[in-house]
């Protein structure tokens, strides 16, 4: 476990070091994929660089910018690594810095080690099933894996503001979202409202900013894997609206129902 932890930390780190070197030049060349979403030579480049990490461990891996593999392929994997090398795509466009590395290890369905990376504010966030969840910021010019997991605090953090504080997409705030925010507010009174990019959603949940996290809109697995692995090894739960249970992953369908991310 520890071993393909420290794996993956090293994956995102480097995915990051590869995605700020786009990122601070005018180098983007976007394109758009079958589903009209945007792609970047960043989204390629961090791709190659954690897959080069992550065959080490020998572990199948699903990522959003890999090859599509088929249900019949993936159902008998007991483990697999689920990435996206680059979640909030159109954050990273925009120049905002709210986009993340992403990389969890799946095993039989759930999740046992989750890593997001923030390379434009440095924040790394990590869990396993048996260490917990953790963040901690990180020089990508001279850092040491054993060093950030030794230093890291661990999740949620301590928060002043008691205020019930939910947390939404900045890109995707759907009508149901607004009627909970609102009911929400019947039950707490005054409730703040977060819009952020990409998993840092998953992340405020985890670290204990923000209260829950109700996503009634369109994602992927590799969009809340990492981020729901840090969020159940903090203490959280991301219960599926349809199922009422912990959202599983290497569905048959990789497309997310609506989910909630709640204490």
């Amino acid at each position: 476990m520890t071993k393909n932890l420290k794996i993956a930390i090293t994956a995102a780190l480097e995915a990051g070091k590869a995605i700020l070197e786009i990122y601070h030049s005018n180098d983007f060349e976007i394109e758009l994929k079958g589903d009209n979403s945007p792609l970047t030579k960043a989204d390629l480049a961090s791709h190659h660089v954690i897959m080069s990490h992550l065959k080490t461990t020998e572990i199948p891996v699903l990522s959003e910018e890999g090859k599509s593999i088929p249900y019949d392929e993936r159902k008998d994997w007991s483990q697999l690594w689920i990435v996206d090398p680059i979640d909030g795509t159109k954050e990273f466009i925009k120049r905002n810095g709210e986009f993340t590395v992403n990389i969890a290890l799946i095993e039989n369905q759930k999740t046992t080690i989750g890593v997001i990376y923030v390379p434009v504010l440095g924040d790394l966030y990590f869990s396993s099933k048996t260490l917990g969840a953790f963040k901690v910021k990180v020089d990508l010019d001279d850092y040491s894996i054993e060093n950030l997991i030794r230093s890291a605090s661990q999740l949620p953090l301590e928060r002043e503001d008691k205020t019930f504080t939910v947390v939404a997409s900045r890109s995707h705030m759907s009508p149901e979202t607004e009627t909970y925010v609102g009911d929400m507010r019947q039950k707490h009174g005054e409730v703040n409202l977060i819009s952020k990019g990409s998993s840092l959603k998953l992340c405020m949940v985890a670290e204990g900013t923000a209260d829950c996290y109700p996503r009634f809109a369109p994602t992927m697995e590799w969009d809340t894997a990492a981020g729901q692995a840090i969020c159940e090894h903090a203490g959280f739960e991301v219960i599926d609206w349809n199922t009422k249970k912990p959202m599983l992953y290497n569905r048959a369908e990789l497309l997310n129902a609506w989910f909630l991310v709640r204490k």
